[in-house]
């Protein structure tokens, strides 16, 4: 396994102030903002959010939409349809159990329809500053390829990397390796030659791309 301190440290000094890239100002809209971030863009997403933020501004509004209406709003972020079942459901569940209020633990964030580990540890971790180590593909990929998580499971990973973290530095963490993943160490063309933890890196493959 690598040095976790030294890539912790490295990573830290490399994303000192690590945001998400999804626009929100509450917990509801960051969920909402995240379930329409599978397989697309943060910026469309920015773009979509921008208007619809203004239109439904509780869970209550989320949860009354006509899903027709609310497909063709959200069409641009693709998968519109399972992604409009996915947010209606969402809120419908927020205001039946949770007074219409964005859960604060995991275990209840993920009883939510659209809504897993990795959507819960991210609005926990940004929109109510509890920890929490979201694993999307950017964090799976960059983990497995410095050596500090072995396997495909985000579950697993993310239990690998919460081991190895400090609890305190879990959120940040997670920012700063979806901008690593993003930005730097890409699925198809990994900039090594660039990368500020390529001294610390177990992938056998950096050489390659270097």
């Amino acid at each position: 396994m690598s040095n976790a301190k030294k890539i912790i440290s490295l990573l830290a000094k490399a994303y000192p102030e690590p945001k998400l890239a999804l626009d929100y100002a509450n917990a509801l809209e960051l969920l909402v903002a995240v379930i329409l971030s599978a397989q697309c863009t943060d910026a469309r997403v920015n773009e979509v959010t921008r208007t619809l933020f203004r239109k439904y501004r509780s869970a209550r509004a989320y949860a009354q939409a006509d899903p027709a209406v609310f497909e063709q709003e959200i069409r641009s972020t693709g998968f519109y349809k399972n992604k409009a079942k996915a947010v209606i459901g969402c809120c419908n569940k927020l205001v039946e159990q949770f007074a219409g209020k964005v859960p604060r633990s995991v275990a209840e964030l993920t009883t939510l329809p659209g809504v897993g580990r990795k959507t819960a540890n991210m609005v926990l971790g940004n929109a109510f500053g509890i920890p929490g180590i979201a694993v999307d593909t950017h964090v799976l990929r960059v983990s497995n390829r410095l050596g500090l998580a072995r396997g495909e499971d985000a579950e697993e990973v993310e239990a690998q990397l919460a081991s190895q973290v400090p609890p305190e530095k879990w959120t940040a963490f997670s920012n700063a390796m979806i901008l690593h993943g993003r930005h730097v160490c890409a699925a198809r063309k990994p900039l090594c030659s660039e990368c500020p933890l390529a001294g610390e890196c177990a992938w056998p493959d950096k050489e390659r791309t270097s």
